[in-house]
């Protein structure tokens, strides 16, 4: 066997033989799923493993309610002995785990914040900071006035690179612009990026590169004598569709190149893509990154940049699998490793060969089989130790670690991040296939109550619809404020449908979204519907449907569309395709799946609004926005609520979240939520009034 292969058959070995680990007998399952449980759980966010390969860095994501929200915390483990140690406790948001080369010492970034405190590094801004891995207070490594953006520690670890932002005035209008700061501009002022070198022995810090471009992510080759950077015009989300490129900037000329020159988007499917997940490889030849699309797969590109001019293609993979993050080039190999999906599983994979003309989708593996969804993983620089996040129906997210070396190849478990899991009563999760009216195949995934029996009959049942659309919902254990476990644990039924549009199902599964939204994947949701209904799971007469973003629009698109759900809860929806386009962060989502622009495409751009359905709704419908959503403005939601409320008389809820954005981020609002759709389908799916679940409660309580 070559050697170049030597880490991918050993990562396969070690999974396809890998054993679960031998742990007491669990406890028995008494727990009955609430939605406070969820403020419960800890969340594995990112891993990164020592130099050695003898501990991993990771950070642990936990809900606090003293702070209305969530905090990050540094955490490491020791591979031998499991032994775990928290190394940060202040709310700062930590993140981005980095090790010195001789692993004694974690890199990262956080926003530390002292009472009274003004000046950097205690003023709230984000600094890098470093922690000795056996715990002790961190040092600030960084003190940048307004803080820092990213950040990577070069290979001799004595170099650390930052960028750093710096407002620019374009000279039209530009005295009456500084004048008048406090306004905010269409355009004309510009926060560009800036990166420093930071000497760590000397601790003297140098400008290295100002271009009047934003950066949008970089790294450094591991000779640190380049570095590679996604940039645009603008820190605008709308100049990252299409205005976005890879620029290269070499230590020894100081010059910089862009790597994606004129004509590189000729073969896209469309020109609103952006770059993004930049990856060199071990040897520093070659360059990796991704292109994302709205509507279309995500493709990976890849540059040779020996000669004058680079030599750029877009590598081959199978069409049922949507690539999704994190490209690492494992050492000695010619191949390219990442995480994608495939029908609602998400694993690690591995592109054998990645020359110019030899790659064949043949040449893809994955290391990762199974019913796994793996969040995110690392490996060492030498290939010897990889750690991985991953969850499945059963368990959430743990971190896990495997080294090729190990003869007996069996998967180790780190962490037991969320042990009450094991007392609770877990819904049936499983995979459901139905056909869609022009004969596709779709699938959903269906969670039963924890003690569901067929011969109990048809239940209510609850469509939840995930957002995006170029997303799709995993097969895995998920709590989580959009119904999945807990709808199931106060006896409902839950379908989510990966509809068209979804992604890990085929290229052509994903395409055939564009040009028919507020169509095609309605027809897919309904007759899921229809099939649980002839299956005997879901009772007709009690169905109700919920979104957030694409799934609030598509629960728009339903309600306009049939009467059949007696309740529904619309979560930041689209109403008004237009509008969209005319306010939204990202309009290019819509000129993609519109073919056009408003002007030039009216007729889609009608199709495609719910708004224009509205006059027959009769769906007692709860509407959630954030106050300050960019993504899906409140317009939208503030419309629907009218023609509901005001208009058309049919129950409705208009519930804003004074500050939040396209997410829900405060403890507080999520609670809320999750507390409303409760109370909204109690109340118009099982006729419960508030009374009557006081009661319950009470009773609950007195026993």
């Amino acid at each position: 066997m070559q050697p170049r292969y030597r880490f991918l058959a050993v990562f396969v070995f070690a999974v396809l033989t890998a054993a679960a680990p031998v742990l007491a007998g669990p406890p028995e399952r008494t727990h009955d799923v609430e939605p406070d449980d969820y403020f419960g759980l800890a969340t594995i966010t990112s891993c990164a493993v020592s130099p050695q390969g003898d501990h991993v860095a990771y950070t642990e994501m936990r809900w606090v309610e003293a702070l209305d929200g969530r905090n990050t915390d540094l955490w490491v483990v020791d591979c031998a002995t499991k032994a775990r140690r928290r190394l940060t406790f202040d709310k700062a948001a930590d993140g981005g785990p980095a090790w010195s080369p001789d692993g004694k010492y974690i890199y990262f970034t956080s926003a530390r914040k002292r009472a009274g405190e003004k000046n950097p590094p205690h003023n709230g801004k984000k600094q890098v900071w470093r922690v000795s891995r056996d715990g002790g207070e961190p040092l600030a490594v960084t003190r940048v006035e307004g803080g820092i953006g990213f950040y990577e520690l070069g290979k001799d670890g004595i170099s650390l690179y930052y960028t750093v932002t710096d407002e620019h005035f374009d000279d039209d209008f530009k005295k009456l612009r500084k004048k008048n700061k406090h306004l905010e501009y269409g355009h004309g002022v510009t926060d560009f990026s800036q990166v420093w070198k930071l000497d760590l022995e000397s601790w003297r810090a140098e400008k290295i590169i100002d271009e009047k471009r934003a950066i949008k992510s970089m790294t450094v080759r591991a000779d640190q004598k380049r570095i590679a950077m996604i940039t645009a015009p603008d820190n605008e989300m709308i100049t990252n569709e299409g205005w976005s490129r890879v620029d290269v900037y070499d230590a020894t000329t100081e010059k910089i190149s862009i790597v994606t020159g004129d004509g590189w988007r000729n073969e896209h499917p469309s020109p609103y893509g952006w770059a993004g997940n930049l990856a060199w490889s071990q040897d520093g030849g070659r360059l990796a990154w991704t292109v994302d699309f709205d509507g279309h797969p995500r493709e990976i590109y890849v540059a040779v940049l020996s000669g004058d001019e680079p030599n750029l293609w877009m590598l081959t993979r199978p069409g049922e699998v949507t690539v999704s993050c994190n490209l690492q080039w494992p050492k000695g190999e010619s191949g390219l490793a990442f995480i994608a999906e495939q029908r609602a599983r998400q694993r690690i994979y591995h592109i054998l060969n990645v020359e110019p003309g030899k790659q064949t989708p043949e040449e893809m593996v994955t290391p990762t089989p199974g019913d796994v969804v793996v969040h995110t993983y690392d490996v060492s620089d030498d290939g010897s130790t990889v750690a991985f996040v991953k969850s499945d129906t059963r368990h959430g997210r743990d971190l896990f670690l495997w080294r090729p070396t190990d003869s007996k190849g069996e998967w180790t478990q780190l962490t037991d991040t969320n042990p009450q899991i094991e007392t609770w009563k877990l819904p049936q999760i499983s995979l459901v296939q139905w056909k869609a009216p022009d004969g596709a195949e779709v699938e959903g995934i269906l969670e039963l109550p924890p003690d569901y029996k067929p011969d109990d009959g048809p239940l209510p049942m609850i469509v939840e619809l995930h957002g995006g659309p170029t997303a799709a919902t995993m097969y895995r254990l998920r709590l989580w404020i959009y119904g999945r476990t807990v709808m199931a644990a106060k006896g409902y039924a839950l379908l989510s449908p990966n509809y068209r549009g979804s992604t890990g199902y085929g290229d052509k599964f994903l395409v055939g979204l564009v040009g028919h939204e507020n169509d095609i994947e309605v027809g897919d949701i309904l007759s899921g519907v229809d099939a649980m209904i002839e299956r005997g799971i879901a009772d007709p007469d009690r169905l109700g449907v919920m979104g957030w973003s694409n799934g609030g629009f598509l629960t728009n698109c339903v309600i306009a569309k049939t009467n059949r759900f007696k309740a529904a809860s619309s979560g930041a929806g689209v109403l008004d395709m237009v509008i969209q386009w005319g306010s939204e962060d990202t309009p290019g989502h819509v000129v993609n799946y519109m073919e056009g622009l408003p002007w030039d495409a009216c007729d889609a751009y009608r199709k495609a609004s719910p708004i224009f359905g509205l006059a027959g709704v009769t769906t007692p419908t709860i509407v959630h926005v954030g106050g300050n959503d960019e993504r899906c403005p409140q317009a939208h939601s503030r419309g629907l609520y009218r023609a509901l409320h005001r208009y058309l008389n049919v129950p409705t809820e208009l519930v804003i979240y004074p500050g939040e954005g396209h997410g829900l981020r405060k403890y507080k609002n999520r609670k809320a939520k999750m507390e409303w759709d409760l109370a909204w389908f109690d109340r118009h799916l099982l006729g419960k009034t508030d009374e009557e679940k006081d009661e319950g409660s009470q009773l609950i309580a007195d026993n």
